[in-house]
C-alpha cells in the first residue's frame, strides 16, 4: 500500500503567531507531500518492500537494495519525522510539561528550563539542515539527540518521543536566519498531552 499524507490535526493558521499559516501550508502540503511521493516512487518496483511499515524500512536501511537506499533514507525519514511533528503540536498548547513526561524531564534533566536549554542548544548547533529529537527507551529514560537532514533515531533502533524540525523551510518565512528565536517560540505550541501519549506507547512497545 502506498504511503499517504496524514491530514493536519488543526487548521494551518492554528499555531499563529508562533508558526505562521503560510509556512504550515507549504511545509505540510508541499514539503511533506514531496517526501511521500519520492518514497512511493522508490518502492514502486520493489513489491516485497511495499508491505513493510515505515519504521521497518528505516530500521533496516542496510538491508535495502543499494539503488533505493539513499532515497528511502531521505524521503522515508522525512515522512516519519514530519508525521510525528504535526501530532505533537497544537493550538492552546505549550506551558509546563505534564504527567509522566514532566516527571521524566525533571528526573533526567533536573528541570524543564534545563531541558529546554539543552534541546534548543542542540537544535541551534545542528549544522545545516536537520532535526533535534528527544528519544525514550522502554523504561522512559530520555535523551536529546540531533540528526542531519531527514535522519531519525529510528535508524539507530531508538524510539522518538518528540522532535523539532530545524530545516530552514520550517521557519524561514517568519524568522529568517533566527533559528534560535524559532526554537524558543516553538515551545508555545508543544502539545504535552500528545507527547505523553507517545511516551505511554513507547513504554508498551507500540
Amino acid at each position: 500500500m502506498a504511503f499517504t499524507l496524514p491530514p493536519l490535526p488543526y487548521d494551518p493558521a492554528a499555531l499563529e503567531p508562533h508558526i505562521d499559516a503560510q509556512t504550515m501550508g507549504l511545509h505540510h502540503g508541499k514539503h511533506h507531500q514531496t517526501y511521500i511521493t519520492n518514497l512511493n516512487n522508490a518502492l514502486a518496483d520493489h513489491g516485497q518492500l511495499q508491505s513493510l511499515s515505515l519504521e521497518d524500512l528505516l530500521s533496516k536501511l542496510g538491508e535495502l537494495p543499494e539503488s533505493i537506499r539513499t532515497v528511502v533514507r531521505n524521503n522515508g525519514g522525512g515522512h516519519f519525522n514530519h508525521s510525528m511533528f504535526w501530532t505533537i503540536m497544537g493550538p492552546n498548547a505549550g506551558g509546563e510539561p505534564t504527567g509522566t513526561v514532566g516527571e521524566a524531564i525533571t528526573r533526567d534533566f533536573g528541570s524543564f528550563e534545563d531541558f529546554k536549554k539543552k534541546f534548543n542548544e542542540a537544535g541551534t548547533k545542528q549544522f545545516g539542515s536537520g532535526w533535534v529529537f528527544v528519544t525514550a527507551d522502554a523504561a522512559g529514560k530520555l535523551e536529546i539527540v540531533a540528526k542531519p537532514n531527514q535522519d531519525t533515531p529510528v535508524m539507530d533502533g531508538r524510539q522518538v518521543l518528540m522532535g523539532n524540525d530545524v530545516w530552514e523551510h520550517a521557519y524561514y518565512l517568519k524568522y529568517q536566519n533566527r533559528r534560535a528565536d524559532y526554537l524558543a517560540a516553538w515551545w508555545n505550541v508543544v502539545n504535552w498531552n500528545a507527547v505523553n501519549e507517545r511516551l505511554a506507547a513507547i513504554a508498551k512497545g507500540a
